[in-house]
């Protein structure tokens, strides 16, 4: 080949792949200028006042209609927050409360980036989330999407979130604004927090996100606050959101989150999702007319569409990118990085863990959460992934490794489809709503119309009636559990008296009780159920507790050299829409309690959003690993962990109580019964003292604290100098130095934690303003520094609406947990 020819054919490769880097690169989205403006007014009038109204409003689900006379295109969206879940399979992350227990600001730049890579080779311009409420109370539905209970770590999470996906030319949507901190009843509830509580407590997320990722849109909870819905609080919307942060981009609706056109108008909402069954021509043009809404509230709303569509260059480009693969391999090892950051190991008594690959020949691996993968919870964050590693498939892959497996308990479908009654089950339909006046009445052999994931499309009410006897084969405690779906509501009756019950609410798990049985004796059963589908969707199963746990799981697991206990939740029992129970689900605490006993060498793996109660099991074994929803890739992550592949690096984002009794929201958690055609309001009567900051203010100690994390190596902290600010509007640096004394490399998360004994109102003694994750060496130590800004050492003032530092002493704590401190300095403002 001609030389010369070749220099510029070189060149030209150069060249163009220059211009792929930078075209990959002008993808991030600019700030608002005056040519910018000048084109949003230019495209704003060519639209009249209906064409305005119809632009506020989704289509077809997941859309922004399009305007072609200004040249808008349709605008996609898909729901997150941890893939790409609307448009087919795509890589599935480890959950929020996953990756906030990496501690790791830098990977969720790096995940954001991989899910805006997935949104682009989709064509997706929103991506719904991330999703940024405060863990505050364990049942929560929807906590594994969330960044834990403290607002400092989440802020830093959330901003390398929103700017790894923004970097990609996709719009971050972040979500649930504000205080949607359950998923009971979630359109009715009012969340009622004094401001200071907001503030301090509930805010900050939302805050850091809109003003330092600057992210683009901004998503409205279901919930009222202080007894106004969110998508209609102007407080909320207008005054905090669009006047104090500046926020320039689109707020829209949660999918059916808007209650009132009028109001949502002028409270600030600027998109209603996914249709306009309130903000549209036939609400808002008398509206308007009327003097109720002003034309300027609207051009304001359509300004915030256009310009956000501007900034992000929807204008400019297809948003579908064929050069980012569906198929994302460099997405997959930032799933398995994020997955192998986030877990958490919690007890290693005895340094069981690392299991020693010399000693450990055969492995008995049990439960129901070992195969397959539970990649994440249920609701609008489910992802479908092309592919997902379980345990049970990555310890088979370890050479030389016997692997053994057993599910250990019945599955939900199989305790329902294995319950025989005396004789059939009577059945009884009602189709006037009531359970009066019977239309027809059939037999059937079991009470099992219910599956796992079989959406049923709405229907007409209808009532039905099961009645059956049971006879038990012999005397003992037995386990009743009962399942509907959706909105679907019943009463279990056993010998007349009521067992399990199931208010209407938006959604529901498996419930279930134990009652001790004489064998023998007949019981009779009775079913009350409401079902508000096409069809019946109840089930019913029966079984003795002490038969629950399968022989084959306890005598492999006496068998093997070590045992692996996978429990936990799954998308069935944790979910949008509903909240999960505290307790683990059926059978699984026996299932620990026996399989234990069989042998020494048992390590429990959790599938969870959050805590869970321990208490009828935790002293029984050696080993737990906290392993959240870890995505399409957590058995890879659990196998290295186990075998030492890697040390643990996750943290707590949450403080693990002792019990439920023991969390400061226990009291104030669920509203009191409402009357009739009125909102139930739970009050945050706990104010900030949530969590941590509870627990480090009191006498109470926590099961594991925030923070905390256990690593095959040994940390220590040493040398702390603080060098306090000249004025109060300073900057106070922090340096101490880390040093990782024992024999192994491992990683730690250095905490900075403030505390103002001398302020004029209570504080919690502990409140996280730094951190930092170290990775170190054998021997290896570093200095840390960590710097303090006036916000720092503030609190919400409520008489002057403004953050406030009062003179006096500031002590300030470093250590790697809430309880592990061992540093402590003073610095004094005058």
């Amino acid at each position: 080949m001609n030389p010369s020819k070749m220099v510029r054919g070189i060149s030209t490769a150069f060249a163009l792949f220059l211009l792929l880097v930078c075209s990959l690169q002008a993808q991030s989205p600019v700030a608002s200028t005056p040519a910018i403006e000048k084109k949003v007014d230019e495209m704003l009038a060519k639209l009249s006042l209906e064409e305005k109204i119809d632009l506020i409003g989704g289509v077809d689900g997941m859309y922004i209609r399009e305007e072609p006379a200004i040249g808008l295109p349709r605008l996609k969206m898909s729901d997150g927050p941890v893939g790409v879940r609307t448009w087919g399979p795509a890589t599935a992350f480890t959950a929020g409360i996953g990756l906030a227990a990496s501690w790791d600001p830098e990977l969720a730049k790096r995940v954001g980036k991989s899910l805006g890579e997935d949104a682009r080779a989709r064509g997706v311009n929103f991506l719904l989330g991330p999703g940024v409420n405060i863990y505050r109370a364990p049942m929560n539905g929807r906590n594994f999407e969330y960044f834990g209970e403290d607002p400092y770590l989440g802020s830093r999470m959330v901003v390398g979130y929103v700017e790894g996906v923004q970097s990609k030319g996709v719009v971050a949507t972040v979500k649930h604004f504000a205080l949607n901190n359950q998923e009971w009843d979630r359109h009715n509830v009012s969340s009622d927090a004094d401001e200071r509580t907001i503030r301090e407590i509930y805010l900050p997320v939302f805050e850091a996100a809109v003003r330092e990722g600057h992210a683009g849109a901004v998503m409205n909870s279901y919930n009222l606050i202080n007894g106004v819905h969110a998508t209609q609080n102007n407080w909320l919307n207008n005054v905090v959101l669009k006047k104090e942060w500046g926020f320039e981009g689109v707020l829209m609706s949660d999918w059916g989150s808007t209650y009132d056109g009028v109001a949502a108008a002028n409270g600030g909402l600027d998109l209603e999702m996914p249709n306009a069954d309130f903000m549209n021509r036939k609400a808002l043009l008398p509206a308007i007319k009327q003097g109720q809404v002003s034309v300027a509230t609207i051009d304001d709303k359509v300004r915030r569409i256009l310009r956000t569509a501007l900034q992000f260059g929807f204008m400019d480009r297809p948003q579908e990118d064929l050069r980012f693969s569906k198929y994302n391999q460099a997405a997959r090892q930032v799933a398995l990085d994020e997955a192998r950051e986030s877990i958490v190991l919690l007890k290693n008594e005895t340094a069981v863990l690392p299991l020693d690959a010399k000693k450990i020949h055969s492995i008995a691996v049990i439960g129901p959460e070992a195969w397959p993968e539970v990649t994440g919870g249920g609701g609008s964050s489910t992802v479908t992934p092309y592919t997902a590693v379980s345990l049970l498939e990555a310890l088979g892959k370890r050479e030389g490794l016997q692997v053994l497996y057993a599910p250990g308990i019945p599955s939900v479908s199989q305790l329902i489809n294995e319950t025989n009654f005396q004789d059939d089950v009577k059945a009884e339909a009602f189709t006037d709503g009531s359970l009066t006046n019977a239309t027809t009445i059939s037999k059937q052999e079991r009470l099992n119309d219910w599956k796992a994931g079989d959406w049923v499309p709405p229907g007409t009410p209808q009532s039905y009636r099961y009645t059956a006897d049971f006879v038990p084969p012999r005397g003992g405690k037995y386990l009743f559990l009962t399942v509907a779906a959706g909105e679907d509501s019943y009463t279990l009756y056993v010998q007349g008296k009521p067992l399990i019950q199931e208010s209407r609410s938006e959604g529901q798990a498996p419930r279930f009780a134990e009652i001790a049985l004489t064998a023998g004796q007949r019981i009779s059963l009775r079913v009350d159920y409401v079902v508000r589908a096409a069809k019946p969707r109840f089930g019913l199963g029966i079984r003795a507790v002490d038969e629950l746990v399968s022989e084959d799981a306890k005598k492999i697991a006496a068998h093997a050299d070590a045992t692996v206990i996978c429990v936990g939740f799954d998308p069935w029992w944790e979910s949008e829409g509903f909240d999960r129970p505290y307790a683990l689900p059926f059978g699984q605490e026996a299932l620990i309690r026996e399989v234990s006993a069989a042998n020494k060498n048992t390590i429990v793996i959790l599938t969870a959003g959050g805590e869970v109660s321990t208490a009828n099991w935790l002293a029984g074994v050696p080993a737990l690993l906290h392993n959240w929803y870890s995505g399409q890739e957590g058995g890879t992550a659990v196998a290295e962990i186990l075998f030492g592949d890697r040390s643990p690096e996750g943290r707590l984002p949450i403080s693990f109580a002792r019990s439920w009794e023991q969390n400061p929201v226990h009291d104030n958690y669920y509203a009191p019964p409402a009357a009739p055609g009125e909102s139930p309001h739970v009050k945050y009567a706990e104010g900030v003292f949530l969590g941590y900051r509870y627990y480090t203010s009191g006498k109470e100690k926590p099961l594991f604290p925030f923070g905390y994390g256990l690593t095959y190596t040994k940390f220590a902290f040493r040398d702390l100098n603080v060098a306090p600010a000249t004025t109060i509007d300073g900057t106070v640096s922090v340096a101490f130095v880390i040093a990782n004394r024992g024999e192994k490399a491992g990683t730690d998360v250095a905490q900075l934690y403030v505390g103002d004994p001398s302020a004029k109102v209570k504080r919690p003694a502990k409140e996280l303003k730094g951190f930092q994750k170290v990775r170190l060496e054998p021997g290896e130590e570093r200095q840390i520094t960590l710097n303090l800004d006036k916000r720092a050492f503030s609190y919400w003032d409520e008489a002057i609406h403004g953050w406030k530092v009062d003179p006096g002493r500031f002590t300030v704590f470093v250590g790697d947990s809430s309880e592990y401190t061992p540093l402590a300095g003073e610095i004094i403002f005058k």
